[in-house]
């Protein structure tokens, strides 16, 4: 069974890396406005790819740290229990 769902993951990320399809989530203006600035020879690309790298990649940060955070924080410590061997009275 564990296996089986392991199986399945793997084919979901399969999927999901082969199936990528270009997207254009840009207003029309924006989409003119760098593709001129490229055009031109401008540093305007630059930027805007740096933007949206940063813009991507905080909210993994920021839950990679929250996961350190709460891991450390929840973890199992061993603790030593001595406990006496005495008869228990559940009267």
């Amino acid at each position: 069974m564990k296996s089986m769902g392991k199986v399945l993951i793997v084919s979901v990320f399969a999927l999901m890396l082969f199936d990528a399809a270009q997207v254009k989530a840009q207003c029309a203006m924006c989409t003119t406005a760098v593709e001129s600035n490229n055009k031109s020879g401008a540093s305007t690309t630059k930027g805007l790819n740096s933007g949206i790298l940063f813009l991507l990649g905080v909210p993994y940060l920021l839950a990679g740290a929250g996961g350190i955070i709460w891991y450390r924080k929840f973890r199992r410590k061993s603790i030593p229990m001595e406990v006496p061997r005495e008869k228990l009275n559940l009267n």
